[in-house]
This record gives structure tokens, C-alpha cells and sequence, in this order.
């Protein structure tokens, strides 16, 4: 009986098709207590799903961009993040949106199971709230903040907060290696005191397009347009000088906590990272009144691009090889590579990588999408793009003296 009741009310159709059977007049009370469970099931798996699809952005980019141009308060850009088991990864990112989005903070967060890792915009109104919010937190209680180089306030203009498998794509089996051997954290005036020892080997641990544009003296810059490559890249490379000693660096310190504890289970015996990254130093050093070891700009992953560091420009345009370090996106969406580009190439190519990409731009919307397939191969492809323009950046440059 028990069995007959459980197969009629798998679903809301059988619920429907149980009723309107002729025997529904000798329903039971064990019956009708099933019966409601499964109604209340279905009303809170839908309910539960309405919810969850209130909790993301609706407006378009057009829309929010307006409105956080029309703010009339300072916003304060901020990151941290954390490895730590996350129980349900999905449930507590609902709870944290619906804390943030009431106290107007943008951003981008990823969460998974393995943690948090965080980059956002607070109203500096809201900014102590937010900091009371944390930690209050029992997961995010005491986690370490970095605050933002320079600031326009203008860094992120929606929030955006998803759940995934890692906080950061390393391509890595966790499982084959202890992810807890991270390597000695270094201070700021620590690692500002090893960085240019000529027994140090000081490795920066981003892509070659944040590399490009600021890197500290005397670092090795691995050409590798993604992290998951470049940590292939830097256990070959060095294979025999696993005896050295090794500085990491990333932007803000979470690239290295992977980095280093890999780097260790391949037999890398003495491996040091920056605590903090790039943004941590950066404020060290102003602090103190130091010169700065990091040289030009630091990447970011919002909508500034960059924060200068030390005022120096050490990278060039991409089209005319003249200095410049300002990142911008080929306006040829079908393209869409990152390149570095000055103002006056700006102009001349209306904003994109070449004239094939400025002809598309400008052709008519319905001749455009014919050549979706061609740029399908190139899109994000910086590694093509720039053996396309190293030897006009290098004879540039070499001009210029």
C-alpha cells in the first residue's frame, strides 16, 4: 500500500492523476498526510527557485553603467579571499548577496567549496558596515583585506557573485598534492629586502599581459596567457634549480597559495611568497616612503585595467611600439583580443587590433556576422597577436633608444 501511494505521488501529475481515480473517495489519513507533504515539496523547491532567480542582476550594462555614473559618493574598491571548506556552496552565496546588495556593493565573486575569492566596490558609507558584516561571519571572520592602489571608484558596476569549482582555474588535481604546504609567507619589507639578492630567483606568477605592464626588477615573466599553463611552465623551466631560493608574486596573493604548495610537492625545496601580493606592497612602501622594486602598472581584473605603481610606463603599444600601458579590448567583438593600445592608434584603427578587424567594425550589422567564423579562431589568441607585433614594437623601441 505504502509503495502504490509513494509511486502515485512522485510527481504533480501523479498527484492530479491519484484524484481523479474512482477510488479517491477511500482515500486515508495516512493518505492525505502523504498527499501534503508532496504539495508542500513542490511549493518549496518552486518557491525556492523563484527566489533564487530574484538574486542576480536584471538591468542591462547600458543601464547600470548610467546609474553608477550619476552616484554622488565615493565608492572604495577592495579584495580578499580565503581557502576554506564551504559546506554548501550555493546557499551561503544567496545568503551573501543578499547582505551586499542591500548595502549597494558591486564586484565579482567566485565561490566553491574549496572558498571565497573576492574582488569589490563599497560606498564608503556602507564600508564599515560591510567590514562588521565580515566579521560577524563566522567563515569570513579576520580575513585579510587589500585595498585598491588607485581608485576611481568606478572599478565594477553590477555584483555578480558565482558558484564554481575552483575560486581560481589552476587546472590542478588537488587531490595529488597537499594544497595546505603553502610556501613561507613573506611581508612586504621582507620580500622588498630578498627581491634583487643575486641568489634569489623572483618569479612572477601572473599572465604575460599583466607581466607586460609592471613586473618587479629582475623577475622571470612566463609568457603564458593563463595560470594553469604558466605553473606547467615555471616546474619545467627551473626543474634544475629546485635548490634556489624562490620568490612568488602574484596580484593579490591567492595565485601563489597554489603556486607554492605545488611547486613544493615537486621538490622545490625553499619557496617564499609575497602575503598580501602586488597590492599589499604597493601600500607597504608608500607607507614607508620607499622606492619601489615594482616597476609600472599593476593589472586588475575590473574595469580600470590597471593602478600605476611607481608612475613609470615600461610597456609599449602594440601598433606603433611607442610607450604606453593602457589595456583596451579590440572594438571588433568579434575579436575582442586584449592589446595595449595608445591614443592616437585608438583613433586611427577606431578602437581595434587592425584595419581587417576596423573594416568589420565598420561594415553593416547584417554583413558583420559573416565573419564570425573567421575571428572564432583568434578571439583571445594573445599569444598569435603578439608574435605579430614583437618585431615592429622591437624595432620601435629600438629607434626610439
Amino acid at each position: 500500500m505504502f509503495y502504490n501511494i509513494i509511486s502515485e505521488f512522485i510527481g504533480f501529475s501523479g498527484c492530479v492523476k491519484y484524484f481523479v481515480n474512482k477510488e479517491v473517495r477511500n482515500i486515508t489519513k495516512n493518505t492525505l498526510k502523504y498527499l501534503f507533504i508532496v504539495i508542500w515539496n513542490i511549493f518549496y523547491i518552486c518557491q525556492r527557485k523563484t527566489n533564487r532567480m530574484a538574486l542576480y542582476n536584471k538591468r542591462s550594462k547600458v543601464e547600470l553603467k548610467t546609474l553608477l555614473t550619476k552616484e554622488s559618493f565615493k565608492r572604495i574598491t577592495i579584495s580578499f579571499y580565503k581557502y576554506g571548506n564551504i559546506i554548501d556552496p550555493q546557499s551561503y552565496r544567496d545568503e551573501l548577496y543578499i547582505k551586499w546588495i542591500e548595502l549597494q556593493c558591486y564586484g565579482r565573486i567566485y565561490i566553491a567549496k574549496e572558498g571565497i575569492n573576492a574582488q569589490m566596490s563599497v560606498p564608503e558609507f556602507n564600508l564599515q558596515q560591510f567590514l562588521d558584516d565580515l566579521e560577524s561571519d563566522n567563515y569570513l571572520k579576520g580575513i585579510s583585506i587589500k585595498y585598491a592602489v588607485e581608485d576611481d571608484g568606478k572599478s565594477f558596476y553590477k555584483l555578480t557573485i558565482k558558484v564554481r569549482h575552483k575560486i581560481v582555474a589552476d587546472g590542478l588535481d588537488d587531490g595529488a598534492f597537499d594544497v595546505s604546504n603553502v610556501g613561507k609567507h613573506l611581508s612586504a619589507i621582507e620580500f622588498h629586502e630578498l627581491v634583487d639578492h643575486p641568489e634569489t630567483l623572483v618569479i612572477d606568477m601572473r599572465n604575460h599581459y599583466e607581466s607586460e605592464i609592471g613586473h618587479f626588477k629582475g623577475a622571470v615573466c612566463p609568457e603564458a596567457d593563463t595560470f594553469r599553463e604558466e605553473i606547467e611552465m615555471v616546474v619545467d623551466q627551473f626543474e634544475n634549480q629546485k635548490d634556489r631560493k624562490i620568490l612568488l608574486y602574484c596580484t593579490g596573493g591567492i595565485r601563489c597559495e597554489k603556486a607554492s604548495a605545488y611547486l613544493r610537492y615537486s621538490g622545490f625545496k625553499d619557496v617564499n611568497q609575497l602575503h598580501g601580493g602586488i597590492l599589499e606592497y604597493a601600500r607597504q612602501i608608500k607607507l614607508l616612503k620607499l622606492e619601489s622594486k615594482f616597476m609600472g602598472k599593476n593589472f586588475v581584473f575590473d574595469d580600470r585595467l590597471g593602478e600605476s605603481i611607481n608612475g613609470e610606463v615600461i610597456s609599449h603599444c602594440h601598433q606603433c611600439g611607442k610607450k604606453c600601458d593602457t589595456h583596451t579590448n579590440c572594438a571588433n567583438d568579434l575579436c575582442h583580443i586584449l592589446f595595449l593600445q595608445c591614443d592616437e592608434c585608438a583613433s586611427k584603427y577606431e578602437g581595434c587590433c587592425s584595419n581587417d578587424c576596423k573594416s568589420i567594425l565598420l561594415m553593416p550589422a547584417e554583413e558583420r556576422h559573416l565573419h564570425v567564423k573567421t575571428f572564432g579562431r583568434k578571439f583571445g589568441n594573445r599569444k598569435s597577436f603578439r608574435k605579430s607585433i614583437d618585431h615592429k614594437i622591437n624595432l620601435t623601441t629600438h629607434i626610439n633608444g
